[in-house]
């Protein structure tokens, strides 16, 4: 009467199966977000309370502990011009190959020409990693 499926029942399953779909996958992505930002929050808090025994205990503990701080600060900036390179790579590579696929598509207009747009944002994430962007992280002053 009000909600009478009988031959519409493929439409109606049609309309479910993205819907639940974007419902359960939005969910996953709040709950490993969370998730994620929890198990960092733990590791930070018992690498300070570490730190914080470390340097309470002597002399030489409070050394080590500055060390150690500047090691993972060091570690962490490698990683991040690491990661601007292989990005780098990766979009050069996929303007090189969307410019080839628009080449191939359509040869009478100059369409291949968007192909450039990822490639220069790929050089422009080499050119910061390989010049730009600080050689070796300054200790800061705690």
């Amino acid at each position: 009467m009000a909600f009478d499926i009988g031959e519409n029942i493929i439409p109606v399953a049609g309309m479910l199966v993205p819907i639940v779909g974007s419902i359960a996958l939005f969910s996953f992505l709040a709950v490993h977000t969370w998730c994620d930002a929890r198990r960092k929050e733990r590791e930070a808090y018992y690498r300070s309370e570490t730190l914080k025994k470390i340097a309470e205990s002597s002399g030489e503990g409070a050394k080590s502990a500055l060390e150690l701080l500047r090691e993972q600060e060091k570690y962490a900036a490698k990683r991040v011009v690491e990661g601007l390179k292989l990005g780098g790579l990766i979009t050069v590579a996929v303007g090189i190959g969307v410019m080839a696929l628009l080449y191939g598509l359509d040869h009478g207009q100059p369409v291949y020409l968007a192909g450039f747009v990822p490639f220069l944002v790929g050089l422009a994430l080499l050119a910061y990693a390989f010049v730009f962007a600080p050689k070796e992280a300054e200790p800061r002053a705690h």
